[in-house]
């Protein structure tokens, strides 16, 4: 009686602890909505999808160039709220890949508003998504991207001798002499086993979490809401299972290593051994495994669809400001409101740009450069993921390109000036491609002379402005203005100058800039008098010379 006693109040407790632990993490994941991910972000495996995956039919890929002038990997750890490494992976790749699918993006709209609004079924998901957030899960892709060991040509005597072993454990209850028969093909199996370890390695963390990938895309799948996303989905799921038998070995395995006790896995080991069941099985899976990788990158991206569709969802949830943008087929960027998701409290602009093109003009610091990359990446994520940082924006399909964050490539003994050189170039390829395009450059050329970099300036902004292309791009050479005057819209960022500070409202304004701080800003630092004195007087000597050119001219 008091045993039974014991054991119901043992009971209740662990019903308790459970129910407990099962409300803090329905807690913890609806939570998390709308919130940054917390964590480092392993960007190497992160990126093994978009890498390894065939990008032929997509509109555009982002270059790395680009994506490294746009703090891509900032961009995406803000935007990053998935809950498996299958999702992460996806969302990734998606942002990277530029593709306009009408269709398509109002599912998605459809699926993103019903997963915000009703926490209980986005809580249900994330939590069995969260079964693929183990590291391994990075690994699944290599299943469908890569190419599989192959067995030696000798292979036939891997299964000669586990037949033998078998053979022989079964004769040598008859007669021992075969138990010593079965000895000496034990030790020609150790060699084998262990042999074959190394083709295992690479495969004990992805095969078991296949398996879990496929248990969780056929709950997804059981949902009629989901269903839309890939209606055939089931014949995927049905082939991967076809082999689920086979693989769950190596799921086995995978606990073995973690949760049973030694003794137990050093019989198994034995047992694997005798019958050298691992190579066997490794290479019988693989053979199969190779039939099936369209439908277990199938499965893939329906799991990593609906990770990433509730992190757009989630990102929308913690803006003060977004919209959907207008991607229509005119020749004008329009943006109200727009700000860089990359920094905190930013200053929001609006902006149309419509037949020509923009130049701006402003000191260092003063919003230049940022401005031109909130439309960059506003843009991309409008392109992508249907979310602008902006209160409206609408603009052309577009590809985007950059020449922005330009630096010497030491390893290939190539300037500054070189590197700027064959970026801009692949820029004038591209904008005669028919395609219309989206051009951000960061002052062209400086690093060489002045005359030089005006006169290429010029030329060069002249013919990426033809065949409806639309450039942003920023200069401190204020007589590019006037050259550019008919082609460009004129517009710039300015700082004030006091007594000792220099302060920035980071406001886009229409025109050139007209006042010049940067010696002034030398004196308000303590340069030297003389330094200072000798500026000015040279200063003006310049600005008497340029404005009889304009005279003459």
């Amino acid at each position: 009686m008091i045993k039974y006693i014991l054991f119901q109040i043992k009971d209740t407790f662990s019903r308790l602890t459970f129910n407990r632990k099962k409300r803090d993490i329905n807690q913890r994941v609806k939570e998390s909505f709308g919130k940054l991910k917390d964590g480092s972000f392993d960007f190497e495996n992160i990126e093994k999808y978009y890498r390894n995956k065939d990008h032929a039919k997509a509109y555009q890929i982002l270059s790395d160039k680009t994506c490294n002038d746009l703090d891509f990997d900032d961009l995406f750890m803000f935007l990053d709220r998935t809950h498996s490494k299958v999702g992460q992976q996806y969302f990734y790749n998606n942002l990277r890949t530029i593709n306009l699918n009408e269709k398509q993006t109002a599912l998605n709209e459809n699926l993103i508003e019903e997963l915000s609004k009703n926490s209980e079924l986005r809580v249900s998901l994330q939590k069995k998504i969260e079964k693929l957030n183990h590291r391994d899960a990075y690994n699944i892709t290599s299943l469908f991207q890569q190419e599989h060991i192959n067995p030696p040509k000798w292979f036939f005597v891997i299964k000669l001798l586990s037949f033998s072993s078998l053979l022989s454990l079964i004769l040598g209850f008859f007669h021992p002499m075969f138990f010593i028969v079965l000895l000496g093909i034990f030790c020609v199996n150790f060699v084998l086993h262990y042999w074959n370890k190394n083709n295992l390695v690479q495969y004990v963390s992805s095969i078991p979490q296949l398996l879990r990938l496929n248990d969780v895309a056929s709950y997804l799948f059981a949902n009629p809401l989901f269903k839309k996303l890939n209606p055939e989905l089931h014949k995927s799921i049905k082939l991967i299972n076809e082999v689920k038998s086979r693989m769950s070995f190596f799921q086995l395995e995978a606990r073995l290593q973690g949760e049973f006790e030694i003794i137990v896995w050093i019989i198994f080991e034995i047992f694997k051994t005798m019958f050298l069941l691992e190579p066997l099985l490794l290479f019988g899976i693989l053979k199969r495994l190779h039939a099936k990788r369209e439908e277990i990158e199938d499965v893939f991206r329906f799991v990593g669809h609906l990770d990433m569709l509730i992190s757009i969802g989630s990102v929308r949830h913690g803006l003060h400001t977004f919209c959907l943008p207008v991607i229509n087929d005119s020749n004008t960027i329009t943006a109200k409101d727009l700000s860089h998701p990359l920094i905190f409290n930013c200053t929001a602009n609006s902006i149309t740009i419509s037949e020509k093109s923009v130049l701006l003009t402003g000191s260092n610091m003063s919003g230049k450069t940022s401005f031109i990359r909130a439309i960059g990446l506003n843009v991309i994520t409008g392109l992508t993921i249907n979310t602008c940082f902006a209160k409206s924006m609408n603009f052309p399909f577009l590809k985007v390109f950059s020449a922005i964050r330009i630096s010497d490539d030491l390893m290939n003994d190539k300037s500054y000036y070189f590197e700027e050189v064959l970026t801009i170039k692949e820029m004038l390829k591209e904008s005669e491609n028919g395609n219309k395009n989206l051009f951000l450059l960061d002052e062209m050329f400086k690093g060489t002379n002045t005359v030089e970099r005006i006169s290429a300036g010029k030329s060069v902004l002249s013919a990426l402005t033809k065949n409806n292309n639309k450039i942003l791009v920023s200069t401190h050479d204020i007589e590019l203005t006037d050259m550019l005057c008919k082609e460009y819209e004129l517009y710039h960022f300015s700082e004030t100058v006091d007594d000792k500070t220099v302060g920035f409202d980071y406001k886009l304004k229409e025109g050139k800039l007209k006042n010049r701080n940067a010696i002034r800003i030398l004196e308000i630092n303590d340069y030297p008098k003389e330094v200072i004195k000798e500026a000015i007087k040279i200063s003006k000597e310049l600005d008497k010379i340029y404005s009889a050119k304009n005279t003459t001219g």
